[in-house]
């Protein structure tokens, strides 16, 4: 079964709900009106797993644990590090630390999304080897993944629930800083890594560049390592992401002309040939997944009714 996801599909301001009323999305219409509701992901937006990130759990035959999805170690995996556990050790668990600018206010610190950062190599090579002293005993392995993508393994984090970055970007972070017992060694590690930063070369040369310091990181995916990933022909399109982290509604609706007449568009072909497809809308708070079912006689007969997006995508 073809099977296409799309996060960030619905979005919870009376902005994101005025823009999804102006989408043209007729590829998508005509998808839902011959596909049926089937499963449905509830939740709310104070999850510390969004829905799109437990549909992949789901897909890979995980249990779905809210903040205990070890999205880190799979990651890990696919950029070629060893993740199995010594048989030796304590089980170990990974995360994910993604360096990344707070702005700190009057009254709260926001994350901004470590994409907007456009932390090149160089730069991120030379913080990520000031901060291996702090992760170099007690268990801790600091690891290199990509300049945005480093991990963390201790065995901490196996049972140690954390938010999704997508949880966090762009908003208040304090609400989503984990208060659990095992999070403190790795909290004072953190508040270390935080002066370290705040005083490094490498920022003193982005900001006279015009670029944002890298002040912080945040740690998210974390948990013991699972075997399994979704099938091949399980897809998640991110591109409504970044638009609807930065509250752009416009470009969110820009790239739901692009997913219409795109992907969604081969999706709707593939079911009108009789292929096996599934379709799963996930926003902030829930997903719905949608499959071809046997049709009743009358919609043999007379068609299937149209079915609105909007009103759709505003549950989610």
């Amino acid at each position: 079964m073809h099977h296409l996801v799309l996060s960030y599909a619905g979005a919870l301001t009376p902005a994101a709900a005025q823009a999804a009323s102006t989408l043209a999305l007729p590829r998508l219409e005509r998808l839902l009106a011959r596909l049926s509701p089937t499963q449905r992901d509830g939740g709310d937006e104070l999850s510390l797993t969004p829905p799109h990130e437990r549909a992949w759990a789901a897909a890979a035959g995980w249990p779905v644990t809210d903040g205990l999805l070890p999205l880190a170690a799979a990651a890990a995996q696919r950029d070629g590090l060893a993740i199995d556990d010594d048989p030796a050790d304590a089980p170990r668990g990974w995360g994910l630390l993604s360096p990344t600018h707070w702005h700190f206010g009057t009254e709260q610190a926001s994350l901004m999304d470590p994409a907007g950062l456009a932390l090149d190599d160089a730069d991120a090579r030379e913080l990520f080897d000031a901060l291996l002293p702090l992760f170099n005993d007690e268990g801790w392995a600091l690891l290199w993944g990509a300049p945005t993508r480093w991990y963390l393994r201790h065995a901490s984090l196996a049972e140690l629930p954390t938010a999704s970055l997508d949880r966090v970007v762009g908003r208040n972070v304090d609400p989503w800083l984990t208060t659990h017992p095992q999070a403190r060694p790795f909290r004072r590690r953190q508040a270390e890594a935080q002066m370290l930063l705040h005083t490094h070369p490498v920022n003193a040369r982005r900001e006279a560049r015009g670029k944002l310091p890298v002040n912080s990181f945040w740690l998210s995916g974390t948990g013991r390592a699972l075997a399994g990933t979704p099938p091949p022909d399980w897809q998640c399109d991110h591109r409504l992401r970044e638009p609807a982290l930065a509250e752009d509604w416009a470009a969110w609706a820009e790239a739901w002309g692009q997913l219409d007449d795109g992907p969604l568009r081969a999706l709707l072909a593939r079911a009108e040939a009789g292929e096996a497809v599934a379709l799963t809308l996930a926003g902030e708070r829930q997903a719905q997944r949608y499959e071809a079912l046997p049709r009743g006689l009358m919609k043999r007969w007379f068609g299937a009714r149209r079915v609105a997006a909007a009103p759709l995508l505003e549950t989610l």
